[in-house]
């Protein structure tokens, strides 16, 4: 067998050559009162057959997101990935190295690289495009890190609608590279807030469009205020779907533009892996971190792609790199550019208005039932009011074969916001569900 190789008689055999007369013989050395005379507290090794029921059992205890109305978002969205997708990223062509430092060998996957690059520079309306980031909250930590460098300031303005984990990742990280975070109050809309606490001392202020609440923001007036302090603008979006429908951040100032990009190729995963978007302009490029795939022209003249700047400590010595990541999310970035390949940008636009209508049948839905819906401009994600515990009112709708939605309480147990209850309807969300949703509202609000 493959990977039992070494039959007893192999071994006898083998013991024989250097003399042992059995194998514990060969850890004679060991101290006695080291090595353990009986065996370890684990299960016996089980068949293959055997593991297979045991698996099953365990994922049976879990339900999958497609398995009956499903209204989660807050930061990781369900929509319909094609089938293409995932046939395409088997391929072998791109079953290659992990890093594609000789470009000769790795130009297929160079490519995608570029491709990626392109696609996202012109989703978020910016010059250019690393490829890529972990995730959109490390992709947002390693923005703040960038303002550092080129503001050569130490201080960063947190609006209160970013993402909770978001701001933690954030905080983590500057915490460490001895920034200060000035984080605003959890707020629906605080774009006034956030403008009062741009100072001369400010390097970055980071806002979100849609925001943990789902508002969506021009926040021009923001990047006006951040930029005649010096500071620069980093505009933070979690739904990458919504780049079909708003204003890029690009065309609303923003110096950095970070997202997830797992809404676009990659399903919901249990939470993980997804792949972070990082775009800025061009003035900044020298200070983005991770790495940038270039086209060239080879020896012959043809089309070609090479790594242009490769600012990861994997590339060039620790004092030079603008960052430590470690990986880029290869997979998943492939997985990105195939979906927003088959897409196009007429695509992207046509999905991006189904799910803000999905979104508007929501709002009509739970405003049916008596609910306060808090957010008053949205793509596909909404904020509403509840009695009681928003996080039992999802347990008791769980019974009743809904997820309805995320507790804010989930995402910050402080805030104070027990009450808040987050939505979301994407392309994948049915008139059905939503009816569904509402009439069992209608009966627990009841009760």
């Amino acid at each position: 067998m493959r990977y039992l190789p070494l039959t007893p008689d192999d071994r006898a055999q083998m013991l024989g050559v250097i003399g042992a007369p059995d194998i514990d013989a060969l850890f004679a050395d060991v101290p006695a009162a080291a090595r353990k005379d009986a065996p370890f507290d684990l299960p016996r090794h089980a068949s293959e057959m055997e593991v297979e029921r045991e698996l099953a059992a365990l994922s049976a205890m879990s339900r999958p997101a497609g398995a009956g109305p499903f209204f989660c978002g807050a930061g990781a969205y369900k929509h319909h990935v094609p089938a293409t997708v995932d046939h395409v990223i088997q391929r072998s062509e791109f079953l290659t190295s992990y890093t594609p430092y000789q470009p000769e060998i790795a130009q297929g996957t160079l490519q995608v690289l570029f491709e990626f690059q392109t696609q996202v520079a012109a989703l978020t309306g910016l010059d250019v495009a690393n490829a890529s980031m972990y995730d959109g909250s490390s992709a947002c930590a390693e923005a703040v890190m960038m303002a550092k460098r080129v503001t050569r300031r130490e201080k960063a303005v947190l609006s209160g609608g970013l993402h909770p984990h978001y701001a933690a990742t954030t905080q983590t990280i500057a915490h460490a590279e001895g920034m200060e975070i000035l984080r605003q109050p959890v707020a629906i809309d605080d774009e006034a807030a956030v403008i009062a606490a741009i100072d001369a001392g400010t390097a970055c202020v980071v806002v979100q469009t849609p925001n943990v609440f789902g508002v969506v923001t021009d926040v021009t007036k923001i990047a006006e205020a951040a930029h005649a302090a010096g500071a620069l603008l980093i505009v933070v979006t979690t739904e990458a779907v919504s780049y079909g429908l708003l204003k890029p951040p690009g065309e609303m100032g923003a110096d950095i533009a970070v997202a997830e990009g797992q809404s676009i190729g990659n399903a919901l995963n249990y939470g993980g892996p997804y792949v972070g978007l990082f775009a800025v302009r061009e003035k900044l490029v020298r200070q983005m971190p991770g790495r940038l795939c270039g086209e060239t022209v080879d020896a012959d003249g043809r089309r070609g792609f090479v790594l242009t700047l490769s600012t990861r400590e994997q590339h060039i010595r620790r004092d030079k790199a603008t960052s430590n990541i470690c990986t880029n999310s290869g997979l998943c970035a492939l997985a990105f550019t195939i979906h927003m390949t088959l897409l196009g940008g007429t695509g992207l636009r046509e999905l991006a208005l189904v799910n803000h209508s999905r979104a508007r049948e929501l709002k009509a839905a739970v405003e049916g039932v008596g609910l306060e819906v808090l957010t008053p401009r949205f793509f596909n994600e909404i904020a509403v009011r509840v009695p009681g515990s928003a996080a039992a009112l999802v347990e008791a709708l769980a019974g009743d074969g809904i997820i309805a939605g995320v507790p804010f309480s989930r995402l910050d147990p402080h805030a104070g916001l027990d009450d808040v209850l987050l939505l979301c309807a994407t392309e994948t969300t049915t008139t059905e569900d939503i009816a569904a949703l509402s009439a069992a509202l209608a009966r627990r609000i009841g009760q």
